[in-house]
């Protein structure tokens, strides 16, 4: 088989199997009423803790 009798059957393979693929994943998507809430979410906002004169920090 030469390369170019596989590309035509890997593009034959793959416009048949594309429809395919796309019909069963947008059948599964998932539906989000609302984002999920993160597992430490308290509601509470962190409290400003400033540094000490002189100190900085780099993130």
């Amino acid at each position: 088989m030469s390369e170019f009798e596989f590309e035509q059957l890997l593009g034959a393979v793959s416009a048949a199997v594309a429809p395919r693929i796309d019909e069963a994943f947008l059948n599964d998507l998932p539906e989000f009423d609302s984002p999920p809430l993160a597992a430490n979410d308290n509601q509470v906002a962190w409290p400003f803790i400033p540094f000490p004169d002189g100190w900085n920090a780099v993130c």
